[in-house]
């Protein structure tokens, strides 16, 4: 408990920092990332494996440790796809079915009524990660930048190992200029999955220009 807490406090303390400004970003657009920065939102895999069973925390743990210790970025990929998997699955049939059709809500487009389905899973489901990371996403595609803040710090709390919601949260704070923070959070992403391509390009192309600035 101890330790997942720190990481959560750690990473959520660069959300909390530019909550005001993110409050702010429904009348104000913020400045575009410059040209090759920008990172798509993390989804996961359309084919995942099925979930394993037995204690979940524990599979998790075992997985991540797996993750970080990968040769390569194939055998990475398939522990990934294993966590995701593992995220994925609420425990509820209810849930399950929403989340289904959340996301041929999303394949079609449709983002006003995926965020009604994932307003339903929450409330059903307040401890089902990967709905508030899903909201995330779709909110951050609609430039809603408060509210899918809001959504990542609820997934870090519940995981605070969810690289995929570092990643959002990365982006968010790059979109507002906060370049040094969201190095940070790109850093902590990639020390828990190092196999994270696009993310190590981030973190190379803010290393260069934030090291040796003065903030």
């Amino acid at each position: 408990m101890g330790p997942r807490f720190s990481r959560y406090v750690l990473v959520s303390a660069a959300a909390v920092a530019l909550m005001a400004s993110a409050a702010s970003a429904q009348t104000v657009a913020p400045p575009s990332p410059p040209h090759g920065q920008a990172i798509e939102p993390m989804q996961p895999p359309k084919d995942l494996p099925r979930p394993q069973r037995g204690d979940r925390t524990r599979n998790l743990d075992f997985l991540f440790g797996a993750l970080k210790a990968a040769p390569d970025a194939e055998s990475a990929k398939q522990v990934e796809n294993r966590i995701w998997a593992l995220w994925l699955a609420s425990g509820s049939d209810t849930a399950n079915l929403l989340m289904s059709r959340a996301k041929t809500a999303i394949d079609a487009n449709n983002l006003d009524l995926a965020i009604e389905l994932l307003d339903a899973i929450v409330k059903i489901k307040p401890d089902y990660t990967e709905a508030w990371n899903r909201r995330a996403t779709i909110r951050y595609m609609r430039k809603e930048f408060g509210p899918s803040m809001e959504d990542i710090r609820q997934v870090l709390k519940l995981e605070p190992r969810h690289f995929g919601a570092m990643s959002g949260l990365g982006m968010i704070l790059q979109e507002f200029g906060d370049e040094k923070r969201a190095l940070d959070v790109f850093r902590r992403a990639l020390e828990i999955n190092p196999h994270l391509p696009k993310i190590s390009e981030a973190v190379k192309t803010l290393s260069e220009k934030v090291d040796g600035r003065d903030i």
